[in-house]
């Protein structure tokens, strides 16, 4: 279940195309996002490619909003149906070839959110997001601030780590 991004109870909430979007997580090798950065791993906007770094504008009273090069898009506060925080951590193999091989005692943790929403004419959509460690609290408190609904964790590991990171 370690490797699962979206558990199949959120993936029946969603769209058939967020199943998708999961599946490519674990595959992805780059380097996790960093400082205020999200990247839109996947989902139905069909019109954002996956894996586009860009910004989440939180602070508009209505909506979250995504912005990149490509485009933007808006995901309704009282749109969201679910919301779901997951993690993937992989070794450091890359820094331990080409620095130290003491890089693959750490691990890298990379955080996702999987937001399930109805769009502004009622159409079901669906969007995954790599999130920064810094980040990941912030946005997470402002979904569920903003939505009024909870966040489920993927797994106790990912529940314990974001607690942890409350301390």
């Amino acid at each position: 279940m370690g490797e699962h991004l979206i558990s199949r109870r959120s993936l029946l909430s969603l769209p058939a195309l967020l199943p998708a979007a999961a599946l490519s997580l674990s595959r992805r090798a780059p380097a996790a996002v960093r400082g205020d950065e999200v990247m839109y791993v996947g989902g139905t906007m069909q019109h954002i490619p996956d894996k586009t770094e860009g910004k989440l504008a939180l602070d508009a009273p209505t909506g979250a909003e995504f912005n990149c090069e490509k485009g933007r898009f808006t995901i309704p506060y009282k749109g969201i149906t679910s919301l779901e925080y997951g993690q993937k951590s992989g070794r450091r193999i890359g820094v331990a070839i080409a620095i130290s091989p003491i890089a693959l005692l750490s691990k890298k943790r990379k955080h996702f959110l999987s937001i399930g929403f109805r769009d502004d004419k009622g159409v079901g959509q669906g969007a995954v997001f790599e999130l920064s460690k810094n980040e990941t609290r912030t946005v997470i408190t402002t979904f569920e601030a903003k939505s009024g609904k909870k966040v489920e964790f993927e797994s106790d590991d990912a529940r314990k780590h974001y607690e942890k990171e409350a301390k």
